[in-house]
């Protein structure tokens, strides 16, 4: 049985992952855009000027790592039931002071419905 090195391990970790996530500009653009106020996709894409697939793409990640929440839905004028986004988060702290690093998130306080 091989030893896993600490590349392969940190694959798994959820602050490797949430980190990794965070060194995005698109992800971190994504997740600014709504942490003051709750917007469907189409709304961040046309804000940011990126694609709608690649704004899906990473709301599903930031979802998968808790970092944002459907706030709440609206039915559009052809009755289609809309997800609004919010951010769970506020603010990030990373700190390298080991060789592994530490990260505190901290909660939305303009979004009262979260508890992170």
């Amino acid at each position: 049985m091989s030893k896993s090195n600490i590349i392969q391990l940190s694959e798994f970790d959820i602050t490797q992952k949430i980190i990794e996530s965070l060194s995005n500009v698109c992800t971190r653009a994504v997740l600014f855009s709504i942490k003051n106020e709750s917007k469907d996709a189409t709304q961040i894409a046309d804000e940011l000027k990126i694609s709608l697939s690649t704004v899906y793409k990473t709301l599903c990640t930031l979802e998968d790592l808790a970092l944002v929440e459907v706030n709440k839905y609206i039915i559009s004028s052809e009755g289609k039931k809309i997800k609004q986004y919010r951010s769970r988060i506020g603010k990030v702290e990373i700190t390298l002071e080991t060789s592994e690093p530490s990260l505190n998130l901290y909660p939305n306080t303009s979004n009262p419905k979260s508890n992170f």
